[in-house]
């Protein structure tokens, strides 16, 4: 019987059970087995995967890319840990790697990048916008991998995130931004598959554009284990 590929999902210890319930689905509609990777446990496995998706959740920790620390934000030194050595392990094998929100920005910092604190600070007129549902317009670039893969260069998403991408990582090209300017994707051309986004597609698979980004990054991973 031939062996389906299994995929890690960096979450948060607490309140990202309900985020992995998504990422579970939205993969397993691709045939890809799931496990979920969290701090400070997780590492393990990692030589395992066949790829990786760098989900939501709390916020980076300045310490990582020399940034100015923000007082009033949550997060988790353990899970920066993990997903710097995932990413590092994923980077090694060229492994396809999926960053979701939190992760698009993890992904850069890990290119050597850096992030904004607060988007409501780094860019004007910015409306105050949390919700799971799309409300935000994003615009994808023409001819990137991201607008290939949606064949959509515009849609409505979802908006859950409080940092952004700043100096952008080594590598790494924005593919996608909002109407303020604040990068929503990024991907590294040369990778098989490793690309980021700002927004939560695992909570709009009800959409068709949304499932597509979910399905190429299962091909790629059936892919790359294929010709192993």
């Amino acid at each position: 019987m031939k062996r389906r590929p299994l995929v890690g999902v960096t979450t948060s210890l607490g309140g990202g059970r309900y985020m992995w319930w998504f990422y579970w689905l939205s993969l397993r509609l691709f045939g890809v087995r799931t496990v979920r990777l969290t701090a400070p446990g997780g590492a393990g496995v990692l030589k395992r995967l066949d790829g990786l998706v760098v989900g939501g959740g709390d916020d980076i920790s300045a310490e990582i890319y020399r940034g100015e620390a923000a007082l009033d934000i949550r997060i988790d030194p353990a899970r920066d840990r993990l997903e710097l050595l995932a990413l590092e392990e994923a980077s090694k094998r060229d492994i396809p790697v999926l960053g979701v929100c939190r992760g698009a920005q993890m992904l850069n910092v890990f290119e050597g990048g850096t992030l904004h604190q607060d988007i409501y600070r780094a860019y004007e007129g910015v409306p105050a916008m949390w919700s799971p549902l799309p409300r935000k317009m994003v615009t994808v670039e023409e001819g990137s991998k991201l607008s290939g893969i949606m064949k959509s260069r515009r849609f409505r998403a979802n908006s859950l995130h409080r940092q952004s991408i700043d100096k952008l990582g080594g590598g790494l090209s924005i593919c996608a931004h909002d109407r303020y300017g604040i990068v929503q994707a990024v991907e590294d051309r040369t990778a098989r598959f490793r690309i980021g986004v700002q927004w939560h597609p695992e909570f709009m698979i009800y959409r068709r554009a949304q499932r597509r980004l979910f399905q190429a990054f299962a091909r790629a991973v059936r892919e790359r284990m294929e010709q192993r």
